[in-house]
């Protein structure tokens, strides 16, 4: 480890400590699958919920609350068994740029990937062995298999794909919900098939800005390269768990910690 990122790694250990902690659900999106028990519940309201956010937070959490809603607050038996009939209220769902169009698509695909696929896990999860994992290929597998079911071309946009330099902050943001297992309570630690150490950061406005205040991000774009740049210095501060350095970077951030 370079000497300049010791003092850094304390800086960022502790805000981890300060910001990793119960209290960080109540107002953050992953308020959503922490209504829920059941692993499947989790992971599909996780994703519908990570996949909205973007702006507001009380809007996502608003939005991504009545989601739930219309199906019953049980997103996977309803998944697996609505009717056509059923997804009515979602055809004026509206969250920004995702609209009712978006949302059923989300809907079939989901329904797709539950009753032919083995489920999201799976689905995010398709290596021969540890060696052969790399999160942005994966990333990209997942996005293949989604858009394997009928959709129009608008709704692409909301899978991002890092082959086309998208930092894709939501997916990866949802792969720390459901990969890291701290015993914190905020991260749900539910998929056993992939490594906290394959993970990489969420990066967005926040923390890429601290990322590089911090000297830990060169790169000026927000974008895939600088996704894997940042990731490789955070595996430098903690090899087998770097995405935990997401609460760092993003509580200092929105806090204006520095």
């Amino acid at each position: 480890m370079k000497k300049d990122f010791l003092h850094i790694k304390d800086f960022l250990e502790e805000s981890y400590l300060k910001y990793n902690n119960r209290s960080f659900i109540e107002n953050d999106p992953i308020c959503i699958p922490h209504l829920f028990t059941k692993k499947e519940d989790i992971e599909i309201a996780g994703f519908l919920a990570a996949t909205i956010a973007w702006g507001n937070r009380k809007s996502i959490i608003t939005n991504a609350t009545k989601l739930m809603g219309w199906m019953d607050n049980e997103p996977h038996q309803f998944i697996l068994n609505h009717s056509k009939k059923e997804q009515k209220p979602f055809e004026n769902f509206v969250h920004r740029t995702f609209n009712g169009k978006d949302c059923v698509f989300f809907l079939d695909s989901l329904k797709n990937i539950y009753k032919n696929h083995n489920g999201l896990e799976a689905a995010f999860s398709n290596k021969k062995n540890d060696s052969d994992f790399n999160l942005k290929y994966n990333i990209v597998n997942f996005r293949d298999l989604f858009l394997d079911t009928k959709h129009l071309s608008r709704s692409e946009k909301h899978i991002s794909n890092p082959i086309k330099k998208s930092s894709a902050k939501r997916l990866c943001m949802y792969l720390r919900w459901m990969v890291r297992n701290d015993k914190k309570g905020v991260d749900f630690g539910i998929w056993k098939s992939i490594s906290p150490k394959d993970l990489c950061l969420p990066l967005d406005v926040h923390t890429g800005n601290v990322s590089r205040t911090l000297g830990l991000l060169k790169r000026t774009q927000n974008d895939w390269q600088a996704v894997e740049e940042i990731t490789s210095v955070l595996r430098e501060l903690d090899p087998k768990d770097p995405v935990k350095y997401d609460f760092s970077l993003f509580g200092i951030g929105v806090n204006k910690d520095l």
